[in-house]
This record gives structure tokens, C-alpha cells and sequence, in this order.
């Protein structure tokens, strides 16, 4: 028996609740992971309420990310062997696998090694967050040394792995937040700017940072009417991503009306998990950059499986400045 972190119905950080249930053994193409540390994101609590994308069959378990130790593998499995150190990568649907619990069956297409220098902890926070960086602002945004990036709301853990990410090539990361009491935070990951958006404002700033250009890339997770202030602050013929929407108005095409010189479009991560090759490549960047410690994941907090609701209310209180993870006891094993 393993125990799941499950639910029974949509709503509030309240309706997870542990539960123990049968894992069975991997089928074929599949990996048997005993889990030592699990990744918090947006996603997760969106898709406990019913606000993402797709919506859960019940009983649902969730989650993305996790850490640990390979049990067992399925028919067809190769390249990870019982005792291997591992990480999951988001590249299934929450419908079909979730990481939520202490031993977890997942597709072998979404499990990769775990560097012996990588914790746990460490490799439970690094994945949803620095494969939407790089996918996004490298792979198929173009970013290149020198470009300025304009990241929005940028203290969560996609912020944060994007401001690493775009030092690591040599771009110039503009962070934006509201209120001051983040910036100390973004400058110390490397942000070369922090913009202020409730006491500065935003074009004029950028123009400011970039002597009249603009940025090169704006990369956005709220959307919403804000896009067309965004818009303004981007050179003519740069790219505006949006990969959020945390502003639940609708999203207009920026200055319509007067026909910017930009691309604009929506950017999903799955994009590159989906992909084997893309995958490939963005696991060899990351892994590069936590071995030279250019990237290198913020954790704000951990908690333990049994305190899942403690942690997904602290998710949605916009509090942290990093990661949130899910740290995993053994102790029954032990016994």
C-alpha cells in the first residue's frame, strides 16, 4: 500500500486528503518511483478548484514534479534501473498520473536521471519551472546575449528559473513586481532590474533600462487588459509569450488598433515535454546549469505530505518568493 494524496470533489486546499491505496507494479512503458520530495504548482490548486484546463475524473490524485528512488519498470523500460536517483518532468496528463504521494507509477517518458550532486528537494523544484524558462524564452523565443527579457510577476518559480536562465546566456532579465518587498529577493537571483509596477511605471522604465529600444522578449503569466501596456514596452519586431492567466479578463490582442510591430501568442510548456527531442535538449541545458550552479532553484518553504492542504493555502496566498515543496517520510518503510 502506498499513500496518495487524493480528492473527491472540486474546491479549497480542504478536499485533499490522504488516503492509502494499492500502487501496483509499473506497466509497460511505465516507472514505480518511491518519492522523497514533491514540486507545488500553480497548476496543481487550479486544477483542484476546476479552473485549468482539464478537468479531473474521480477519484483525483494531481501534481507534476516529484524526486525519489526507481522500485521498478515496466515491459519496454530502458535506461533506468531499481535504485536509480531520479526527478518526474510535467509530460502526462494529471488525469492519467499524478506525483502526490509516497511511491507513484508514472510513464518512463517523463522520468530522468537525478545528478548524484541534486538533492531531492533541489530536484523536485527545478523542472515545471526551468522547462517553461527555457522553452520559452530560449527554444522558441530566440532569446540571445544582450536582448533585454521583460518578466512579469516574477518572484514565483518560473520568474525566478527565467531570470537565472536568461543570465545564463548572456540576456538582461527586467523583473517586475508588485510592492517592494520582493525586490531584494529578484536582484539577489540576478534580475538586473526590478520594476516596481505599483510605484513605477512600466514603458517608462523599460524605455529607461534599454536607452529608448525596448526589450526583445516580454514573458507573462498574467494576460488580461495588462498585455497591451506590455506591448509598449517591446522593440519593434520582438515577442510577447504569455503562458498564464492569472488575471482571469479576457486577453486582448495588444494595440489592434494600431497594429505593433510584434508577435503574440500563448506558450505551454508541454510544447517541449511533448517533444522528445526539445525535451532532450532542455534537460541537457538544465542539467549543464545545475552542475556549474547558474541555475540553481529557489525553495521558499517545505512541508510535509501530511500538511497538503497547509500547503496549497500557502501556494495560493502569493506569499512565497520560490518553490513550495512537499517533503516525503519513510519512516513505515523503515519499520
Amino acid at each position: 500500500m502506498a499513500r496518495h494524496i487524493q480528492f473527491d470533489r472540486l474546491g479549497g486546499p480542504e478536499v485533499l486528503q490522504v488516503r492509502e491505496v494499492a500502487t501496483g507494479a509499473p506497466g509497460a512503458g511505465e516507472v514505480l518511483i518511491r518519492v522523497d520530495a514533491i514540486g507545488l504548482n500553480r497548476a496543481d490548486a487550479m486544477f483542484r478548484e476546476g479552473s485549468y484546463f482539464l478537468q479531473p475524473s474521480f477519484p483525483s490524485s494531481l501534481g507534476y514534479e516529484a524526486a525519489g528512488t526507481v522500485e521498478a519498470v515496466g515491459e519496454g523500460v530502458v535506461g533506468l534501473d531499481a535504485g536509480t536517483p531520479v526527478a518526474v518532468v510535467p509530460a502526462f496528463s494529471l488525469n492519467e498520473y499524478g506525483t502526490y504521494g509516497d511511491h507513484v507509477i508514472v510513464p518512463a517518458s517523463a522520468v530522468v536521471p537525478r545528478p548524484a550532486h541534486v538533492d531531492p528537494v533541489t530536484a523536485a523544484a527545478v523542472w515545471m519551472a526551468y522547462i517553461t524558462a527555457y522553452g520559452a524564452l530560449i527554444d522558441e523565443g530566440g532569446l540571445l546575449p544582450g536582448d533585454h527579457v521583460l518578466l512579469t510577476a516574477a518572484s514565483g518559480g518560473v520568474g525566478l528559473a527565467a531570470v537565472q536562465t536568461a543570465r545564463r546566456i548572456g540576456a538582461v532579465p527586467v523583473a517586475t513586481v508588485r510592492g517592494a518587498a520582493k525586490r531584494q529577493a529578484l536582484l539577489d537571483a540576478g534580475a538586473a532590474h526590478v520594476i516596481d509596477t505599483e510605484t513605477e511605471d512600466l514603458v517608462a522604465r523599460v524605455q529607461e533600462i534599454t536607452d529608448g529600444r525596448g526589450v526583445r522578449l516580454a514573458f507573462d503569466p498574467v494576460a488580461g487588459p495588462g498585455v497591451d501596456t506590455l506591448a509598449q514596452a517591446i522593440s519593434p519586431g520582438g515577442k510577447l509569450l504569455v503562458y498564464g492567466a492569472l488575471d482571469p479578463r479576457p486577453t486582448p490582442l495588444p494595440n489592434a488598433a494600431f497594429y505593433p510591430d510584434l508577435s503574440t501568442s500563448m506558450f505551454t510548456m508541454f510544447r517541449v515535454t511533448a517533444d522528445p527531442e526539445r525535451l532532450r535538449r532542455a534537460v541537457a541545458f538544465i542539467d549543464a546549469g545545475l552542475s556549474d550552479g547558474s541555475l540553481a532553484p529557489v525553495v521558499d518553504r517545505t512541508f510535509g505530505l501530511d500538511d497538503i492542504a497547509d500547503a496549497h493555502r500557502y501556494l495560493e496566498s502569493n506569499a512565497q518568493t520560490g518553490k513550495i515543496v512537499i517533503t516525503v517520510g519513510h519512516d513505515a518503510d523503515a519499520a
